[in-house]
């Protein structure tokens, strides 16, 4: 018998998030986070505002990240102040959730990141999406042998998704991966047993 679980889904109100969301909210307690909508209003690059959004949510089984604003751009443009967008976002941001949020989660609950196929297979414009990519991957593995109450850590690295055709042009050769395989990524780490894991779902 599956037990409920109460789990936060952090960038609710995109692409990946509004997939997850609906396929996990039959079965389980899913509370949809977002910079705008969702069900509580949070910013990653503020460690206040994550604060906050744990007294809100209180104890929880599950955290999911599929937040990570990063600088998309030419290398010739890409400046400190660009790069510092993937490493206060995608990188800080998605760190903070699990430094912050060790304090609030229950034993034996997870936490799964959304890192990325940049971080081994570079493509052009997203150097910086790449660097912090590579940032949460090692992380995951250092985290996963310090956390405490057997709580679980991983992230799951796709390459381009089927539903964000913007971006096919920027990942030339890659097949897309499809919304089904990226839930069951995401299904593996939260259900699964597996830590300190980089879950590739393709």
């Amino acid at each position: 018998m599956k037990t409920r679980k109460k789990i936060i889904l952090v960038g609710a109100t995109g692409t990946m998030g509004k997939h997850l969301a609906n396929a996990f909210e039959n079965e389980h307690e899913v509370i949809r986070v977002a910079d705008k909508g969702g069900d509580i209003q949070a910013d990653i690059t503020s460690t206040e505002s994550i604060e906050n959004l744990f007294k809100q949510v209180g104890s929880f089984d599950a955290l999911i990240s599929t937040a990570g604003p990063t600088y998309v751009g030419p290398w010739k443009t890409l400046t400190d102040k660009e790069f510092r967008k993937g490493v206060e976002g995608k990188m800080m941001g998605q760190i903070n959730l699990v430094l912050i949020g060790q304090h609030y989660i229950n034993p034996k609950g997870s936490f799964t990141l959304i890192s990325g196929a940049l971080t081994h297979e570079p493509q052009l414009n997203f150097a910086n999406a790449s660097a912090a990519n590579g940032a949460v991957e090692s992380f995951v593995r250092a985290a996963a042998i310090e956390l405490e109450n057997e709580v679980r850590i991983n992230a799951v690295s796709p390459t381009v998704i089927e539903n964000s055709p913007q971006y096919f042009p920027f990942f030339p050769g890659d097949i897309p991966v499809t919304m089904k395989q990226l839930e069951f990524g995401f299904r593996k780490s939260v259900f699964g047993s597996m830590t300190g894991h980089v879950i590739k779902p393709y």
